[in-house]
C-alpha cells in the first residue's frame, strides 16, 4: 500500500548539519585587511633602504662623523687628563721661575757687594765722616720670632723625618711648626732653609743653626714664612 502523505523537509528530524555556522568556514576565509596584506613588503622597503644607508656610510666615511654618547664622554676624559698635565706642567714651570730669581737676586747680592768694597777702598773719609756713615748705617738688630710659621718639607725618603725635625724645633720654643711632604715642582741640590721677608731672615738663621743647615736663602713664591727642605737626613 502507499503512503498517503507526502514526505517533506520538516518530516526529518534536525541535526547539526541543518543549523550551520555564519560566514567562511575552514578553508573558505575572509578577505585580509589593506594594513595586513601591505605591512610585509613595507618592512622589506625599510629593512632594504636602512642596509643601503648603513653601507653608503662606511664607504663614504660619514659614519665615523656620527657623535655617539660615549664618544663625548671619553672626549671629555680626554680633556681632564689634557687639563691635569698642563697644571703639572705650570707648577714646573712656576718652580723653575722662582729658582731663576733666587740666582738673580743672589747675583745681584754678589755685584753689591763687590760694588760696595770698590767704593770703601777709592774713599777714604775723615773721623768724623766715618762715626756719622757708622751712625746710619747701623740698624735695629732683628730678633727671632718663634712664633713665625714654619714648614718642614721632607725629601729625603726617610718616613717621618719632618716630623722628627719639627720636634726639634718646637723643643726650643717654635709654636708655629708643620711636617709636610714635597707638593711637586724642583727641589733644590742641598738642605736649604728659605724665607720670604727680610723681617724673617733672622728667625730663618736661627732656625738653620737649630737643624744644623748651612744653606739660608731668601725667595718667593712659597707657602710659608719659612720653608725648610731636607734632600737628605742628616
Amino acid at each position: 500500500m502507499a503512503h498517503s502523505e507526502k514526505e517533506s523537509y520538516q518530516s526529518y528530524p534536525q541535526d547539526a548539519f541543518d543549523n550551520p555556522p555564519s560566514g567562511p568556514v575552514g578553508v573558505h576565509r575572509g578577505r585580509r585587511s589593506v594594513v595586513a596584506r601591505v605591512a610585509p613588503f613595507l618592512i622589506v622597503i625599510v629593512a632594504a633602504a636602512l642596509a643601503g644607508l648603513l653601507a653608503w656610510g662606511i664607504a663614504s666615511g660619514e659614519l665615523a662623523k656620527v657623535q655617539l654618547p660615549w664618544s663625548n664622554q671619553s672626549q671629555t676624559s680626554q680633556s681632564d687628563a689634557g687639563d691635569d698635565g698642563q697644571s703639572d706642567d705650570q707648577d714646573a714651570s712656576d718652580s723653575q721661575s722662582d729658582q731663576s730669581d733666587q740666582s738673580d737676586q743672589s747675583d745681584q747680592s754678589d755685584q753689591t757687594d763687590q760694588t760696595d768694597q770698590t767704593d770703601g777702598a777709592q774713599d777714604e773719609p775723615d773721623g768724623d765722616d766715618q762715626s756719622q756713615d757708622g751712625a746710619e748705617q747701623t740698624a735695629p738688630e732683628q730678633t727671632v720670632n718663634y712664633g713665625t710659621g714654619v714648614r718642614v718639607v721632607n725629601a729625603t725618603g726617610v718616613n717621618g723625618y719632618a716630623a722628627q725635625q719639627m720636634g726639634v724645633l718646637q723643643s726650643v720654643g717654635y709654636t708655629n711648626v708643620v711636617a709636610a711632604n714635597p707638593s711637586g715642582g724642583t727641589l733644590p741640590a742641598v738642605n736649604v732653609v728659605w724665607y720670604q721677608n727680610e723681617t724673617d731672615m733672622a728667625t730663618a738663621q736661627d732656625v738653620a743653626n737649630t737643624l744644623g743647615i748651612a744653606t739660608v736663602e731668601q725667595t718667593t713664591g712659597i707657602s710659608d714664612p719659612i720653608v725648610v727642605v731636607y734632600i737628605a737626613a742628616q
